[in-house]
């Protein structure tokens, strides 16, 4: 399915006008997305029940990664998921703020309690899955947290300022984000993480699926140690490489408009697969 060769091309850029793109993003099931085109125009997708349940976007400011994010969130929403934005620059998933699925978190305060909800919810998810042996009734969830190496630092500061005496040394917030990277894939929970540069606290381990964009090498090394090659970087907008596995695939991203996204999200939405 990757096959590349020496006349492979990425196309310059990737519209939802596109010949066959919208044809593509419908027939897709639920639980997969389009991330955008590779060599050849291959679609390159990712299934968060099969392959990935979370995907981590990295790229330098500016090159991208709330774009990537954003084409990812829409799909999701599609098809009936529900998502929770965090969001400490405010503005990055604007488009989305006022659609009735979304929920939008900017206030570290605010971020602080959204994930202990979460962790709430993903105990009640564990033990509606114990009782019923299954999980399809369960909505999908999907969490899109941007600059989230940022944001979990300033999680454990916003704690060490909050914490009263008796209060655990770690930030509940932190810990929250943690157990959801490591049990939200058994109930359909799911985390959209975009950085600008690597931390080890975003739990790289957890995400099968890596897009790289204009990124060092250094980030390479880390983010993607089990690439023994690292290909060539690009400066070109919307050149990401996704990296599932030990392959990483060079990518042109979907670029969905905010106007775009808003509309298919908000589109009538096929019944889960």
């Amino acid at each position: 399915m990757w096959k590349t060769t020496k006349k492979s091309t990425l196309p310059q850029q990737l519209r939802l006008t596109d010949p066959g793109v919208r044809e593509q993003m419908e027939a897709l099931p639920a639980s997969q997305v389009l991330i955008g085109h590779g060599t050849d125009g291959q679609p390159v997708c990712v299934d968060l029940d099969n392959e990935s349940p979370h995907v981590l976007v990295y790229s330098a400011s500016g090159g991208g990664t709330s774009t990537a994010l954003r084409t990812l969130t829409a799909q999701l929403l599609h098809h009936g998921g529900h998502v929770l934005v965090l969001d400490a620059k405010r503005i990055s998933q604007a488009w989305a703020r006022a659609l009735p699925a979304v929920t939008y978190r900017c206030d570290m305060a605010d971020i602080h309690d959204a994930l202990l909800g979460l962790s709430v919810e993903l105990k009640r998810r564990i033990s509606h899955a114990d009782e019923h042996g299954d999980t399809e009734d369960l909505p999908r969830l999907t969490v899109v947290f941007e600059s989230a190496g940022h944001t979990l630092r300033q999680l454990a500061r916003h704690w060490e300022k909050v914490r009263q005496a008796g209060d655990p040394k770690t930030s509940p917030a932190v810990n929250a984000y943690e157990e959801l990277l490591f049990a939200g894939r058994e109930v359909r929970i799911h985390i959209l993480a975009g950085a600008q540069r690597f931390s080890a606290a975003l739990g790289r381990e957890h995400f099968s699926t890596v897009l790289l964009g204009r990124v060092t090498a250094r980030t390479w090394s880390q983010a993607a140690p089990q690439v023994a090659t690292v290909p060539k970087g690009s400066t070109h907008p919307g050149r990401f490489h996704t990296v599932q596995r030990s392959t990483a695939h060079p990518t042109q991203v979907l670029l969905l408009s905010e106007t775009e996204a808003a509309a298919w999200a908000a589109a009538p939405q096929p019944e889960e697969s």
